[in-house]
């Protein structure tokens, strides 16, 4: 009995080492599985790095505004009688936009005019009854005196008259009509607003640390949003002859032609001041950047070799340093060397020694000037 009993637990120590010496394999061939497994690669786009030549530029924020623009206004009270404008529409200078009612003046003109003319023959009459020394020399300077107040009150009716038709000071583009027919304006009320749009200013600041670089002449693109194919160029005409205390800012003044309006006074434009030759970069797509609180960084492609010895395509994570944006493109100052592969899309599924399999038959935008069709 004590012999079977003993034979039982040989065979059923016997029979548990071997199950865990089975279970022990298989482990240790899971482990070697895993070890040895790869994921399949992802599919990215990459583009070869070149090195160009971006120019120094500074960015700010600036304000459209007219070369000439005001409110045009009426001269002298009076009612309105005919308006020869449209609102919106292009002027030249002196064309007439408001009459006033100018009847009251036009009946005080005829009377100074028939004044004038009594006075002229009566300075006439005077005039030679002296040369034959008839009437005195009194009577003769009192009929010059009337004779030139009557000129000159005929002369000052026409002129009232005249400041009660309104013209258009300088040619431009008229806003909304201010006024109706038939109503009644004071001196100083508006009629329209007037606009000379072409060329057309664009004040922007920039930090008094770059004054040194500022020159009358100088590049300035402009860029203003909402507006289809807007990338107008212009030169700096004016810099202001002191800085601001409150920002340490200095005022400068660009202007720009802008022959279809497209600008218009007032407007939010960003402005990109060229200051020199320029630096050598690395320009990439902005795609191609994974940015992180931590640093931004690229993914370099390279032949790598797993664990199993074997080579395949895979990536490298580089850290870079950014300059300015340029349209779809991104300055690299340092990281990345002319020549290398870097990813352009799929950045974001992508880790250190990552297997990739390239496929370029589409690629993100990569457009210095984009011209977007909704923009």
């Amino acid at each position: 009995m004590k012999k079977r009993m003993i034979l039982t637990l040989i065979g059923v120590a016997v029979f548990i080492a071997v199950i865990a010496v089975v279970k022990i394999r298989q482990v240790q061939a899971g482990i070697a599985q895993h070890a040895a497994f790869r994921p399949p690669p992802e599919a990215v786009t990459t583009v070869r790095a070149t090195e160009e030549r971006w120019p120094s530029t500074v960015a700010s924020i600036g304000t459209v505004e007219a070369v000439h623009g005001v409110t045009v206004a009426a001269d002298l009270p009076g009612l309105v009688s005919r308006i020869e404008f449209d609102s919106g529409k292009r002027v030249r200078a002196g064309d007439v936009l408001v009459r006033l009612d100018t009847r009251q003046e036009q009946a005080q003109l005829a009377a100074a005019e028939a004044q004038r003319s009594l006075t002229t023959v009566n300075f006439e009459r005077m005039k030679g009854l002296r040369e034959k020394g008839i009437t005195s020399q009194a009577e003769y300077d009192k009929a010059a005196a009337e004779h030139k107040q009557a000129v000159a009150q005929t002369g000052e009716t026409q002129a009232s008259i005249g400041r009660k038709t309104t013209r258009a000071p300088f040619s431009g583009v008229l806003g909304i009509r201010q006024v109706n027919l038939g109503q009644y304006l004071k001196a100083g009320d508006p009629i329209v607003s007037l606009q000379s749009l072409d060329p057309i200013y664009v004040n922007f600041s920039v930090p008094q640390q770059q004054l040194g670089d500022l020159r009358v002449g100088g590049e300035v693109h402009v860029n203003a949003q909402g507006i289809a194919s807007s990338d107008p160029t212009g030169t700096i005409t004016a810099i202001n002859s002191v800085v601001d205390e409150a920002t340490r800012n200095i005022q400068v003044q660009a202007t720009l032609a802008n022959p279809e309006g497209k600008l218009r006074p007032g407007m939010f434009v960003e402005a990109q001041v060229v200051l020199g030759a320029g630096t050598a970069v690395v320009a990439l797509p902005t795609s191609a950047i994974s940015y992180a609180p931590y640093g931004d960084s690229v993914f370099v492609v390279g032949d790598m070799k797993g664990p199993d010895g074997k080579p395949y395509k895979g990536v490298r994570q580089q850290f870079v340093k950014l300059g300015n944006a340029r349209g779809d493109q991104v300055a690299v100052v340092s990281g990345v060397k002319a020549g290398e592969e870097v990813v352009t899309s799929g950045v974001f599924k992508l880790r250190n020694g990552a297997g990739v399999v390239v496929n370029n038959r589409v690629q993100p935008s990569n457009n210095p000037a984009p011209k977007p069709e909704d923009s």
